[in-house]
């Protein structure tokens, strides 16, 4: 081959590469974003069930260069159905002329186009998969998900998760490059909404006026009795959310885990209100201390109650689950505990 000849021939190959790169853009793009379809890729190996060991070994040599991986290859039938798989170590350590059919294991998880890409991450990691392939309605073989891919979708959902949480909405990219008009408007709605939300809290003050005229030193341990129920309400809405992400919990389990939860908050609530009972008299005598006692363990116990109930009722709404921590949370616990705490206060002190 001549010069002229060598540079005609790697111009066409570049062009038909650039072909097959445009190709796996087309159908990528033509899956729904967060689909397995969308991430997968499409440069995977395969080998016939016919083949001997030599044989499939000459078969991935030749596809090594365009494979995402050669470690685990895939066994097709004449429709590029999936018959089963097959790991590199397995066929350079079996006899040469073993069958592939022989080698292979079946049958092979797999996934479809349309599967969830945080259900195909929970899958390899489940399975310790380098590679889970993807397989269209019919039942062919499409592409794999890596578990580098795999990786970079539980970062991305992550991301997501955490955004959500604090109420920012959905991912906004590099927060270093980020624009002050694009966390500006992020950010703002949830934060708007939350101070509607929390003139609740100024209602019940308004509410509870006259006990407080009466007993000022209440004023003194609201933050501290609100607060607490946030902080307990967020750290079980963060279990939840947690749990329900990655399947250890469903929606039928809500019922036991209420029960289980109750136990939980009464405990930590008992504990926090021994530590500031003592408080409580030194600052008001032994009437104000049993109701920040008691506010401090109903206050707890409603709070870890909303922040793990929360998420099952947005999961049942259809709804990310992850919305539920964070400042959503705390405002809610905040207008519950003013209202515990005022109402308890009314009773033991006979305003």
């Amino acid at each position: 081959m001549n010069t002229l000849d060598f540079v005609d021939a790697t111009t066409e190959n570049a062009r038909y590469l650039a072909h097959l790169q445009r190709e796996d853009l087309r159908t990528l793009n033509s899956y729904p974003q967060g689909s397995a379809g969308a991430v997968m890729s499409s440069e995977y190996s395969t080998v016939e069930a016919g083949m001997t060991a030599t044989q499939a070994i000459d078969a991935l040599r030749r596809e090594a260069a365009d494979a995402e991986t050669i470690y685990q290859t895939y066994v097709l039938d004449e429709r590029r159905h999936l018959l089963g798989t097959l790991s590199l170590r397995e066929l350079t350590l079996a006899t040469p002329t073993v069958l592939v059919s022989h080698l292979m294991i079946k049958p092979v998880i797999s996934a479809r186009v349309d599967t969830p890409q945080e259900e195909v991450a929970r899958l390899i990691s489940q399975h310790d998969l380098l590679a889970l392939p993807i397989i269209n309605e019919h039942g062919a073989l499409v592409g794999i998900v890596t578990c580098d891919d795999a990786m970079d979708v539980v970062v991305e959902e992550a991301t997501e998760d955490f955004h959500k949480g604090a109420l920012i909405g959905k991912h906004l990219g590099n927060l270093s490059t980020a624009t002050v008009g694009l966390l500006y408007r992020k950010r703002v709605l949830w934060l708007v909404l939350l101070v509607f939300g929390n003139l609740f809290s100024g209602a019940g003050i308004a509410a509870f006026e006259d006990v407080i005229a009466a007993n000022i030193v209440l004023v003194f341990f609201l933050p501290l009795l609100v607060d607490s129920g946030g902080n307990a309400g967020a750290q079980s809405a963060t279990l939840m959310v947690r749990a329900l992400a990655t399947g250890e919990v469903v929606m039928r389990d809500w019922l036991r885990l209420l029960w289980r939860e109750c136990s939980v908050a009464l405990a930590l609530g008992a504990t926090m209100a021994v530590a500031v009972a003592l408080l409580g008299a030194m600052r008001g005598g032994w009437d104000v201390s049993l109701v920040v006692a008691s506010s401090m363990l109903v206050i707890v116990l409603v709070g870890s109650l909303i922040g793990m109930s929360l998420p099952f009722l947005l999961n049942r709404l259809n709804m990310d689950p992850a919305t539920a921590s964070g400042p959503l949370i705390t405002s809610i616990a905040d207008a519950a505990g003013v209202l515990v705490y005022f109402g308890i206060a009314s009773v033991v002190l006979g305003l």
